[in-house]
């Protein structure tokens, strides 16, 4: 049998710069065909998206070309902090009586009051359970649009009456 003669190094470095030249070619070559591809497609993409910016542009002009610009903001507290209760307030303090955080109940012991709620009412001047035990049905409706509550759930959780025990426990 014939044995064939090694492979000198310089062969090895012949085949290795052959290989690293074909890969570079075909590395460019692709490079430049998917670079050309996809800017076009970004382009295309470029511009929808203006288009849609455009149009939401003009959409929101519209809108608010339409709104009213008197509309002013309702004055809650006074210049020391103190809550602010206007004559035009919908809630009828001189009947369920008036307090501030110095004198507040925690409105949490009531259920269905949670630190959220107790701080939306404490902002409409709600401190005491004195005060929600003399709510009235309209008042509950009041108190339900003012801080946004679910309707019909100031009664179904009985809050003047979970109340009226708390005070007179207190």
């Amino acid at each position: 049998m014939e044995q064939l003669a090694p492979v000198a190094a310089i062969e090895y470095v012949v085949l290795f710069l052959i290989c690293l030249g074909s890969f570079l070619i075909g590395y460019f070559f692709a490079r430049s065909h998917f670079s050309k591809k996809y800017s076009n497609q970004l382009r295309n993409c470029l511009s929808e998206k203006e288009a849609l910016q455009e149009s939401v542009n003009k959409h929101a002009n519209s809108t608010f070309s339409n709104i009213n610009s008197n509309i002013k903001a309702r004055k809650t507290r006074d210049r020391r902090g103190a809550l602010y209760a206007p004559d035009d307030s919908p809630l009828d303090f001189d009947r369920i009586g008036r307090a501030d955080h110095t004198v507040r109940d925690d409105l949490k012991k009531i259920n269905g009051i949670g630190p959220f709620i107790e701080e939306k009412l404490n902002s409409i001047g709600i401190f005491t359970f004195e005060q929600i035990s003399n709510f009235s049905e309209e008042d509950m409706t009041q108190v339900t649009e003012l801080i946004q509550f679910f309707p019909g759930r100031i009664k179904r959780d009985d809050w003047k009456g979970q109340a009226a025990e708390l005070k007179s426990r207190v």
